[in-house]
């Protein structure tokens, strides 16, 4: 008797696909989340065309206490947010293992690009995808409850590879562009749907390292470190988004040379690979969602770790997350203080 598992169907390729691997192996059920912003059709259909069974989960309440509101209280608080990597292990996750203990299914899985493994201690790995493709990034808060619980079905491909294996099944959303925005900001305005909510701050100055008023900003939130585009104001050079600083409402701007940092700290820990740090660690450390890696050395803290960087890494960002590779194994993440 196979397994049961349930699917997060979304519509697109990735997850299509992944069904499709998934229904050779296990029982599957179809779970597509509905965040009120309608788009159901195409999972729907995908799960018909496979014969698979689907369901729906309105995850609207959860998705604004443990996601938009956060978000919103980060930018007002001149932080970065990265809603992705906080909605998986809140939101998510939780609701695919809902309707998976209601089933009686032992896994769930998702169409994201990384790989699970298990460490010589037991603990549940997670590894890198493909390298084109690799999404281990937003996984890395996930805690090991349900990453012993998660497939994942695409992590031996790269996208290229999907689109391939979907045109050759006939699957229906095989030409399907992908999602670059933010689920909830689907138009990637982030600011105008800051402001729909209300309570953003107001207009004010960008002012230079010194105090010095050089123009007005439109209202913090349009702003984020290390940001050159946008800005309005002209000078001798090009102007960075250096700092902001709520509590004045100024935005301050340089050259962009005060932006590299050697040393970074984070808290609210998650520990993957290892139960926790109790010396220094050598290890590789993405601070933003990209493919770029800084060699750096972890420095346990009361508060959580400093990031010793070998190599100064641009704009390490509040708000955003830091994850530390060994390899392709996921050590861990914290978010940048």
């Amino acid at each position: 008797m196979r397994d049961k598992l349930v699917l997060g169907l979304s519509g697109g390729v990735d997850s299509a696909v992944a069904a499709r691997r998934l229904r050779e192996e296990y029982d599957v059920t179809c779970l597509w989340l509905d965040i009120g912003l309608g788009g159901g059709e195409d999972a729907a259909a995908v799960a018909a065309e496979l014969g698979l069974p689907f369901e729906t989960a309105d995850i609207r309440d959860a998705l604004e206490q443990q996601v938009c509101g956060p978000f919103a209280a980060d930018y007002l608080a001149g932080r970065t947010p990265l809603p992705c990597a906080r909605c998986n292990p809140t939101v998510k996750f939780p609701a695919l293992l809902a309707l998976a203990d209601r089933i009686g299914a032992p896994y769930v899985a998702t169409g994201h690009y990384a790989r699970r493994g298990v460490g010589p201690d037991g603990r549940a790995l997670l590894l890198k995808g493909r390298p084109a493709n690799d999404q281990s990034y937003m996984l890395a808060r996930l805690p090991q409850e349900i990453l012993r619980r998660t497939v994942f079905p695409l992590g031996d491909l790269e996208k290229s590879e999907v689109r391939a294996l979907a045109k050759s099944w006939g699957i229906p959303v095989a030409e399907k562009p992908d999602s670059m925005e933010i689920c909830f900001i689907p138009d990637g305005d982030y600011a105008a749907w800051l402001d729909k909510r209300g309570g953003t701050p107001p207009p004010g100055d960008f002012v230079d390292r010194e105090g010095n008023v050089m123009g007005r900003h439109k209202g913090i939130h349009h702003y984020t470190l290390g940001q050159r585009r946008g800005l309005g104001v002209s000078g001798p050079h090009r102007y960075f988004v250096s700092a902001i600083r709520p509590e004045t409402n100024q935005v301050v701007l340089s050259d962009g040379t005060d932006l590299h940092a050697d040393r970074a700290c984070c808290t609210d820990l998650n520990w993957i690979a290892l139960p926790g740090l109790t010396a220094p660690r050598r290890c590789t450390v993405r601070l933003r969602h990209s493919k770029n890696e800084t060699e750096a050395v972890l420095h346990p803290t009361e508060q959580g770790v400093e990031i010793q960087m070998l190599t100064p890494a641009r704009a390490p960002t509040p708000g955003q997350l830091a994850v530390f590779y060994d390899g392709d194994s996921v050590l861990g993440s914290g978010w940048i203080c």
